[in-house]
């Protein structure tokens, strides 16, 4: 049972590093872990890994806040949107077929790879345009954030307010429907569509993450779910790796984040297409 406890916490403390500075809540991490690796079964796993968003989100965010990383107008506002969605999504089970929602979304993960393969090889990383969009300016969502690698604050703009919620509507609708994580979606909402850096997106996505698990958490606890003897010991270990990874995105260069979250938002959408023709490993 210790040993258990052990390996638990470190698996944690490894997803909440890995969660914290990509954004994506360390649920991606968990579940592979315990299914494939510990032979942990799958409602079980996806129990734990709703409770690794949520503490994930818990630790992070009270660094983003503290440091005035994340957006939290843009968090708010974008909230909206995907409780909205996951709503309409609950209602859609049974009527509408889940194939399309993973190719429409699977497209989108692809495309915002390669977006984000594009600024990278700009190095392009602050919009800053001479007329900035009247949504964003009148909600009040520009921002501002200290990169504590380039050592200086950075001013940027929002734009395609529209295109963002209705990408987190539609995330929302996906995750009601098809019961997946959406960090990623998020990530792509504000670094593709809105145009924001990558840190204050990653940060932000955090602090939207832990509000949609929290939700269907009680879901999970009162099916049976969550087992206490996995999600304590692993909720500890995220706890403590979400407070470092909070740390270590913000002297890491966007440039690096960009390099590692490019290959998983790829490996997604492809994940995604292929569940949605059919394709199976």
């Amino acid at each position: 049972m210790i040993q258990t406890a052990l390996i638990m916490i470190g698996v944690g403390i490894f997803a909440g590093i890995a969660g914290a500075i990509l954004g994506i809540g360390g649920g991606m991490i968990i579940t592979p872990i315990l299914t494939l690796g510990m032979g942990l079964n799958i409602k079980y796993a996806i129990g734990a890994s709703i409770i690794a968003v949520i503490a994930t989100s818990s630790g992070s965010t009270i660094a983003y806040l503290r440091d005035n990383v994340l957006n939290l107008r843009v968090a708010m506002f974008l909230e909206i949107a995907t409780t909205i969605g996951a709503i309409v999504g609950a209602l859609l089970t049974g009527v509408l077929d889940p194939k399309y929602l993973y190719l429409l979304f699977g497209c989108l993960l692809v495309f915002s790879g390669w977006n984000m393969y594009r600024k990278l090889r700009r190095g392009q990383e602050v919009l800053q345009r001479v007329e900035p969009d009247k949504i964003a300016s009148k909600l009040k969502l520009n921002g501002s954030y200290y990169d504590k690698a380039e050592m200086k604050t950075i001013d940027y703009q929002v734009e395609n307010v529209p295109a963002g919620f209705s990408v987190m509507f539609g995330a929302g609708v996906a995750s009601g429907l098809l019961g997946i994580g959406s960090g990623a979606f998020k990530v792509m909402a504000m670094d593709t569509f809105m145009k924001m850096p990558l840190k204050p997106s990653s940060s932000t996505s955090n602090l939207m993450m832990g509000v949609t698990a929290a939700a269907s958490a009680t879901v999970y606890f009162f099916n049976g779910s969550i087992l206490p003897g996995v999600a304590v010991p692993m909720a500890l270990g995220i706890l403590g790796g979400a407070v470092i990874g909070s740390r270590i995105m913000q002297v890491l260069p966007a440039r690096w984040i960009r390099v590692v979250f490019i290959p998983i938002i790829l490996y997604i959408g492809i994940e995604m297409l292929m569940k949605g023709l059919g394709v199976h490993f």
